[in-house]
């Protein structure tokens, strides 16, 4: 019988989320700094770096459970439903940056049901556009090879880097809570902050 490591049959660790003000800004890679710590959009930043195109790449979006972290930071009942919608953010048609959006079915009325059908278009550029958006406190982790979100994030990408870094926080379109993850895949650019749109 073959000698199998007792780590594969252990549940996936869980990502550890803390308020960007419990980091000093010496714990974070000097690179991503200021794109973890900038409460603007990150899809308009972006397009900015890209000569060759930005574009959105949906990997899935699915009607499900989100993970315990999620529906307890959204004030979701347990065993509450929710749109899960994964893509990947690519820039000159490199994976940068990949973003998890979590909106309870609860969210979903009225004029926010044009959330559903976003497609290929990009939800920062929405958000941003809506004067009655709210945004709660920015989020940060380090993320871990053997994290669950970790392994979303890398998907089939191949990476082998130990961790990357990602923010999260709560926007609010009509009072109504949804949760958008930001995680930023090795090779994400290094820029000066000067080149940077604002």
């Amino acid at each position: 019988m073959a000698n199998l490591n007792r780590s594969q049959f252990l549940a996936p660790m869980v990502t550890r989320w803390q308020p960007y003000r419990c980091y000093r800004r010496s714990e974070l890679p000097a690179a991503l700094a200021v794109w973890l710590l900038d409460t603007a959009s990150l899809t308009r930043r972006l397009q900015g770096l890209c000569a060759g195109g930005f574009r959105v790449r949906v990997l899935s979006q699915v009607r499900g459970r989100p993970c315990l972290d999620e529906a307890r930071v959204l004030g979701m009942r347990r065993g509450g439903l929710a749109i899960i919608r994964q893509v990947q953010l690519l820039c000159d048609e490199q994976p940068q940056v990949y973003a998890r959006t979590v909106i309870p079915l609860s969210s979903l009325h009225g004029r926010l049901r044009r959330l559903v059908h976003l497609g290929t278009r990009p939800l920062g550029a929405m958000l941003f556009a809506d004067r009655g958006m709210s945004r709660g406190v920015v989020e940060l982790a380090r993320i871990r090879s053997g994290e669950r979100l970790y392994a979303d994030a890398a998907n089939d990408l191949r990476y082998t880097q130990g961790e990357i870094w990602g923010r999260r926080s709560i926007f609010r379109l009509a009072n109504k809570p949804l949760l958008v993850s930001e995680i930023f895949l090795p090779g994400f650019p290094a820029v000066d902050e000067a080149r940077l749109p604002r």
